[in-house]
């Protein structure tokens, strides 16, 4: 079927100007993706070890602490699931906000999208910082 060339062709990736608006979009459906996947699957071993043995349990808490060197290695992916809970919560105040018919101005919806970056990222150190300090 030939293209009907008097209709203008609909812009693809390449042809919009990439800006932070499009990466928090993108990255709020990736981060939904984490914490499905590998926030579900934490929680439901969480869940089952405390409900079973002191075994299964202990098998847990073994994986949890698990360090190669100084740091925990899991201690990397549960700062990234944290990250991505905090991305996906603002993202998603982001949307609602939009979805009742604000912050479409282009300086606004920059702004917010560069804040939901901004925030998840505070948000994340300070968590830690407090789960640590705790832990110390």
């Amino acid at each position: 079927m030939a293209r009907n060339t008097a209709r203008p062709l609909s812009p693809h990736l390449t042809i919009w100007k990439w800006g932070p608006h499009m990466l928090v979009s993108i990255l709020h459906r990736a981060t939904g993706v984490a914490l499905t996947v590998g926030g579900l699957i934490l929680l439901t071993w969480w869940l089952l070890a405390l409900s079973g043995s002191a075994e299964g349990y202990q098998t847990f808490t073994d994986f949890v602490g698990w360090k190669v060197g100084p740091v925990p290695l899991i201690l990397i992916g549960l700062v990234g699931l944290t990250w991505a809970f905090f991305q996906h919560t603002l993202s998603g105040i982001r949307h609602l906000i939009m979805d009742i018919g604000a912050g479409f101005e282009l300086k606004t919806n920059k702004s917010m999208a560069i804040a939901t970056i901004i925030g998840s990222l505070l948000l994340t150190a300070a968590f830690w910082a407090v789960i640590l300090g705790r832990a110390a």
